[in-house]
């Protein structure tokens, strides 16, 4: 076939495909713990040489994120010296050493089946790897796409990075509840100041066995993506920065046709070439923006949700938690389309502000239902609903697309980097402290004090979220990047007279 004047939508939809099916592991291999948890609570409670406490599982729990913070950060180094393509092969492999060794912590080193703090320290680094692939995927996926699409519809191929890292989640979600089955969860109590497990001969099966069937399911889309990653090409702009014009030209005129790819590599070597400057040039706010907008993303307390949704049901008093973790997957990935299509339309600022308000009622109906006797289950449950669902087509979405468009050009790579690494922080942060504070007792109330103050919480940082949004954050939708420039340098002009 003969691409020589208008190019292949076909071609470039199989490259983006590839690229996306990062994105979508990015949302399986965070949120498989949600599924795993419980089990590898239990397993683990069952040690002899150490005591296995809310504080360690919140850590193993999170542990992951640790190497979403190296990935992220490494991530610029390994796409700029060897290359978009190659970067994504190395995560592909990491997500895939990281699910066979989160399925046999024990290979070569270890008895299998017997808990020990050795054992506990060899889990975390094969999910420390596993998060180092995440956070690898996380900043070059979108990167991949953007540089490899047309400019006419890059920002819809991008935003569909998004709906995959739900889609995983959802997928996850699904999977988890089909290897569990008719098996039961572990039932973990806190009795007399320790965690005790209530039905450890009915839970069995899921304690031994099923968690690490949940981690290893990564392992498929994993080497599915190892492999496609091997078939597409290289980015023309890597290329066109690597001087090799000829290759970038070939893969630009299968995409967009001769004409169009001529004029596409030029401007592609003119950015290229284009200059840097000091990160603070455009003074400090805007990169103060960046910041918070990341660490209001991950502090009002969602992936909390996403990763302990199983155990949160399950203490609203639902009889079957992996439907209702299935279901509000459902939910996630219907309101991240909705986030998908508005977003050009409404704006950024409209969308986080209602999200903002919408986050902040579900979490304090949570905290309602808590503090007081008598609201049925089912209340709770359509709150938690609302929370999450008002992030996935606020927060969720919004915040990826500010971070890329709210710094000029000329300080954007050092700019990123920073609100991204500040984003797996905060991630990190939450869910360790999560469980503990969930957890917590108080007199008369016991455990629901613990649920009432973490969802309280975080309906307080919701609202504030929504404050900082009007207060501070300018709207982007229909801006080119010159005019985010200028918008700076004025806003500095402002603040220094």
């Amino acid at each position: 076939m003969d691409y020589s004047e208008k190019g292949s939508k076909v071609y470039l939809f199989s490259i983006v495909l590839v690229a996306v099916i990062g994105g979508l592991l990015f949302g399986y291999d965070t949120a498989v713990i949600s599924g795993a948890e419980k089990g590898l609570q239990a397993f683990f409670m069952g040690a002899a040489d150490f005591a296995y406490t809310d504080a360690i599982h919140g850590i193993t729990s999170s542990s992951a994120l640790i190497g979403c913070i190296i990935g992220s950060a490494i991530s610029g180094f390994l796409a700029s010296h060897y290359g978009r393509k190659k970067a994504l092969f190395v995560a592909g492999l990491l997500f895939l050493i990281a699910a066979l060794g989160t399925y046999e912590p024990e290979f070569l080193f270890f008895e299998h089946g017997k808990p020990t703090f050795s054992l506990l320290i060899a889990f975390n680094v094969y999910r420390i790897v596993g998060g180092i692939g995440v956070g690898l995927a996380s900043a070059i996926c979108p990167m991949y796409i953007a540089e490899i699409a047309p400019s006419n519809i890059r920002g819809t191929l991008v935003s569909w990075n998004q709906f995959a890292i739900i889609s995983g989640q959802l997928i996850v979600y699904i999977v988890n509840f089909l290897i569990l089955g008719d098996h039961a969860n572990p039932v973990i109590k806190l009795v007399e100041g320790a965690n005790q497990i209530l039905n450890p001969g009915e839970a069995a099966w899921t304690i031994e066995t099923g968690w690490r069937l949940m981690f290893l399911s990564a392992g498929v889309p994993a080497a599915i993506f190892s492999f496609l990653v091997l078939l597409v090409p290289e980015t023309p702009r890597y290329l066109a920065m690597s001087g090799k014009d000829e290759k970038a030209l070939q893969i630009l005129t299968r995409i967009n046709g001769v004409t169009q790819a001529k004029s596409i590599l030029t401007d592609i070597k003119a950015t290229a070439e284009e200059k840097t400057e000091r990160l603070f040039t455009y003074g400090w706010l805007v990169i103060f923006i960046g910041i918070m907008l990341s660490v209001f993303q991950q502090a009002v307390g969602i992936n909390a949700v996403l990763y302990f949704a199983p155990r949160i049901f399950e203490t609203m008093g639902m009889s079957s938690p992996m439907v209702q973790t299935v279901f509000m997957g459902i939910v996630n990935l219907l309101f991240t389309l909705l986030a998908v299509l508005t977003v050009e339309r409404l704006g950024r600022r409209p969308l986080l502000i209602a999200g903002s308000i919408g986050m902040a009622v579900g979490a304090f109906g949570v905290a309602t239902c808590n503090l007081a006797a008598g609201f049925p289950p089912v209340l709770s449950v359509i709150s938690i609903m609302v929370y999450s669902a008002s992030f996935m087509f606020s927060w969720g979405p919004i915040c990826w697309v500010l971070i890329a468009e709210i710094f000029p050009n000329t300080i954007r790579g050092a700019a990123v980097a920073i609100a991204v690494a500040f984003q797996w922080i905060f991630n990190f942060i939450v869910s360790s402290t999560f469980l503990p504070m969930y957890n917590m007792s108080m007199g008369d109330m016991g455990e629901k004090f613990g649920h009432m103050f973490a969802y309280g919480l975080y309906g307080v940082i919701c609202i504030l979220a929504a404050f900082f949004v009007w207060k501070l954050v300018p709207e982007t939708k229909g801006k080119t990047l010159e005019d985010m420039s200028n918008l700076w340098k004025s806003k500095s002009r402002r603040l220094l007279s």
